[in-house]
């Protein structure tokens, strides 16, 4: 693994974590629920950022491993680096952060993450990362508005009362008389919702809770028989991206 083993992760403030996010994350934003972040440091200086936190719909989440209480898993919510950092520093990065994890707070027993085949990759560092994919599921929820920016879904429904420059200064409750009408707002702003897929994965702290799932453990080679393989916002297979990492190796 060369350099990536001396990348040293260490808890850093919110505001160090997100000013780092916004700078280096391919969508330029943060998840405002994050509540636990870390930073990889490698020759003193700071070259990623890993946030954790509480899922959006945790409710839903909690459920796809039974018996997990409220506070037993966290969503790794966003994950930025530079190009500072030695190949396989990402992966690295996660196990060290979940290590941590497991000896500081030990009622999570599972972390979950999703990976946007829409505009980034189809989770190549979670499958170094040892975590399960347990689903893959067609976009309906991220949208792409005239202005280039996008916006997910779950932003809107989880901050339903928030003024939105895109609709004049109106709430997404004023726009769709309080319901979570998600149509309805990619139709006002005259928005495209973006074609790909969204992929979940999960790692299990605890080995002992992976027999707790409630859903099917997705084979890998699912991805490419669904076409739903992506790399760095282009569509891939893994044969043609092993092919890759064999040729520049």
């Amino acid at each position: 693994m060369g350099r990536a083993k001396e990348i040293e992760i260490r808890v850093i403030p919110a505001k160090i974590a997100n000013q780092f996010i916004r700078a280096h994350h391919y969508s330029g934003k943060v998840v405002n629920n994050s509540s636990l972040h870390f930073g990889a440091f490698l020759d003193g200086r700071l070259h990623g950022a890993l946030s954790y936190g509480p899922s959006l719909d945790k409710a839903k989440i909690r459920g796809l491993v039974d018996g997990t209480p409220w506070d037993g898993f966290l969503e790794l919510n966003r994950m930025a680096f530079d190009d500072y950092l030695p190949r396989n520093a990402e992966s690295c990065c996660i196990a060290k952060t979940i290590r941590l994890i497991r000896k500081n707070a030990p009622q999570v027993k599972w972390i979950v993450s999703f990976a946007d085949g829409c505009s980034c990759g189809d989770g190549t560092i979670y499958r170094a990362a040892n975590f399960v994919l347990t689903g893959i599921k067609p976009n309906e929820s991220l949208c792409l508005l005239p202005s280039g920016e996008k916006i997910h879904k779950m932003t809107l429904q989880s901050n339903p009362n928030q003024p939105r420059p895109e609709l004049g200064g109106k709430t997404f409750y004023e726009l769709t008389g309080g319901k979570y009408s998600f149509d309805k707002y990619v139709e006002t702003v005259g928005g495209q919702i973006l074609q790909g897929w969204q992929l979940r994965y999960i790692y299990f702290i605890d080995k002992s809770w992976r027999q707790r799932l409630t859903v099917p453990e997705i084979p890998f080679s699912r991805i490419d028989e669904l076409g739903a393989g992506m790399y760095k916002s282009q569509h891939i297979t893994q044969a043609e991206r092993h092919a890759a990492s064999h040729y520049d190796t």
